[in-house]
């Protein structure tokens, strides 16, 4: 089973599991908005909920939906199909690029990729991702070029499809900006849980790509992201959970959720100097630009 589908079990220093009970709900936006990337298939938590639970919640608190993302052949069969069915939920479908690293052979990671890109007709599947470049879990020169491989193969899928591009960049940014730019992007792409500095944001919104924040923008060691999110143009800008991960602060250490969304966009908001209802409405529309209507 790939990590990305196991429940995660934390452990603080000594050995014991950290507390993993969701958190209380926050306060309602009174402006709804969307969570662009969770993963709602990851069983997570003490009590794991299922993804009817998870949106149920998400509606309490102002959140509409969500796009629900595959990082296997396997989740994104299941992101599709659960989408094609939940009104709250679109779907984004990709092999993971730490995925593509493990695979045995080239052929056997093409298969899986023509998998992908069957299922990217599927009225509901919004976009290609998340898929990217990862050198930080990703070391071996075999596992590099499986990345690259897999990267650009999803690319063409989504320009194919005309679907948006929902990039995973870690300890990569040269690379994937090259990518882009060598090989042609498509006319909508998402850096996922944006890690980048500034410069990345430059350039970003110097080509009109937007940038998705997580709840890592409210950790205090990341200036580097609060930087970058202040530069970037308000409508090339989106918030997502990543959920189970990236809980925001101060909250850390516990399954996150879309639910948990408000927490993020307050702080992005105070960052702002906005009104949190004014950001979360912004939000919403740069969501609907990038996938469309969540309406049938």
């Amino acid at each position: 089973m790939s990590e990305h589908l196991r429940q995660r079990q934390l452990k603080d220093a000594d050995g014991t599991r950290q507390k993993l009970s969701y958190p209380d709900l926050p306060e309602p936006l009174l402006v709804g908005t969307y969570d662009n990337h969770t993963h709602l298939e990851i069983a997570d938590g003490d009590q794991p909920m299922n993804y009817q639970d998870h949106l149920a919640l998400a509606n309490q608190v102002g959140i509409l939906g969500a796009v629900q993302v595959g990082v296997t052949l396997e989740s994104s069969r299941w992101s599709a199909e659960v989408a094609a069915t939940e009104p709250r939920l679109l779907a984004a479908v990709a092999i993971h690029p730490n995925e593509a690293a493990r695979y045995e052979s080239m052929q056997a990671l093409d298969v899986d990729i023509d998998g992908i890109a069957d299922l990217a007709s599927q009225e509901r599947v919004r976009a290609i991702g998340e898929t990217g470049l990862d050198f930080f879990r990703t070391e071996s020169d075999q596992g590099k070029s499986f990345q690259q491989h897999s990267f650009e193969r999803h690319i063409q899928i989504a320009k194919d499809f005309g679907l948006a591009l929902q990039i995973h960049d870690r300890d990569a940014h040269e690379q994937v900006v090259e990518t882009l730019q060598r090989v042609g992007a498509p006319e909508k792409v998402v850096f996922h849980c944006y890690s980048g500095d500034i410069q990345l944001a430059k350039i970003c919104a110097e080509h009109g790509w937007y940038t998705s924040f997580a709840g890592n923008i409210t950790i205090k060691r990341n200036q580097h992201l609060r930087d970058s999110f202040r530069h970037m143009p308000k409508d090339l800008i989106l918030v997502e959970t990543d959920a189970p991960f990236l809980t925001p602060e101060p909250l850390r250490g516990r399954p996150n959720a879309p639910y948990l969304v408000p927490i993020t966009v307050r702080f992005m908001a105070a960052e702002l100097g906005m009104d949190a209802n004014e950001l979360s409405g912004q939000l919403a529309k740069n969501t609907v630009a990038v996938y469309g209507s969540w309406g049938r």
